[in-house]
């Protein structure tokens, strides 16, 4: 069999392969007031049905204003648990486990009237300048966080993903480049995204894994690199993450990098190595081969699949034969094989 293929566990988390759906916003209009829609149900429930051990439901904002758009997805509200519950239990029928990953885009935040920040610096001139988060609201959103997870668990989710990349909101507060804050939660940069993990890991079951996503390096000038990344997420880590979801970027408009396949994979296995916890690769990894070195190099425990997936629902079976592997292909798909 290969490492593709092999099931995988992190505490109460049995995995049947080590391919994960990276979270992917849909950006649907039907789904106002954040719940999923019909949409999201056949999205999801297509990857399960095509093979993928986990799917990591996409960024889901802890309150309105959150949200990328006005068409993400959210649970800030009891009310949105049951239409989660419809998705991920149709993903267990099938095989798959589920993560759900809670966010806050902050400064990014685009149909929000006020965006709200670490610091009132605004993402570019297509972003609104956004409001300073007094001390108190900063705590507030702590707890945010941790409800929004335990509707997640509540909704029957196999594990939660804390959304700290990309330039959104945890990632502003760890960030030189956006938090010039001055309380406590400017003199230690890290300070709010460990209350979060904290208060999180304190309202999910014992034995439920939680993830955090992080952009490993900052391509903008003054922004941090794999150094920086790895001592923030030992605090991380001490703080009760058990694995991190390793992308970069997404500090400023002008700090992208040149992509290829495989590109973010050492900043993967670097935090791997340094910060001693199992640890997610991410970027343009579509290509079976790849993946499948990938994880036989030791660079990642798993690996996930984003452009591929919406590409192909059925990725994960057809790379898990690409390499000789049997495939869980459903029984009403059997003569197609």
């Amino acid at each position: 069999m290969s490492r593709l293929g092999e099931p995988f566990e992190l505490r109460g988390l049995k995995l049947r392969n080590r391919i994960v759906m990276s979270p992917m916003c849909q950006y649907m209009v039907e789904a106002e007031d954040g719940i999923p829609t019909d949409w999201h149900f056949v999205h999801y429930s297509s990857r399960a049905i095509g093979g993928a051990g986990l799917i990591i439901i996409e960024a889901t904002a802890i309150e309105p204003d959150g949200r990328i758009s006005k068409n993400d997805l959210g649970l800030w509200s009891d009310e949105h648990i049951p239409h989660f519950r419809k998705i991920i239990d149709n993903a267990h029928r099938f095989g798959a486990k589920v993560a759900v990953q809670i966010a806050h885009a902050g400064r990014k935040a685009q149909d929000a009237a006020q965006p709200v920040a670490p610091s009132p610096i605004r993402f570019d001139e297509r972003y609104r300048t956004p409001r300073e988060l007094s001390t108190e609201e900063v705590r507030a959103l702590v707890d945010k966080y941790a409800q929004a997870a335990r509707r997640a668990a509540e909704a029957g989710a196999d594990a939660v993903e804390l959304h700290g990349a990309h330039g959104y909101l945890i990632h502003q507060f760890h960030s030189a480049l956006t938090n010039r804050r001055t309380d406590e939660y400017g003199k230690d940069r890290t300070r709010f995204a460990a209350e979060a993990i904290r208060a999180i890991k304190a309202v999910l079951p014992g034995d439920m894994p939680l993830f955090m996503r992080i952009s490993a390096v900052e391509y903008a000038e003054g922004g941090y690199g794999i150094e920086d990344a790895i001592a923030f997420c030992r605090i991380y880590r001490d703080a009760g993450v058990d694995m991190f979801d390793v992308s970069s970027g997404g500090e400023h408009p002008k700090g992208a990098p040149r992509t290829y396949p495989g590109y973010q994979v050492p900043y993967a296995r670097a935090i791997r190595e340094h910060v001693g916890v199992p640890v997610i690769a991410v970027g343009l990894l579509d290509q079976p081969a790849l993946a499948e070195h990938v994880l036989a190099s030791g660079s990642a425990d798993l690996v996930a699949v984003g452009r591929g997936m919406l590409r192909n629902p059925y990725w994960a079976v057809d790379a898990l034969r690409a390499l000789g592997d049997p495939a869980p292909v459903v029984k009403p798909y059997l003569r197609g094989y």
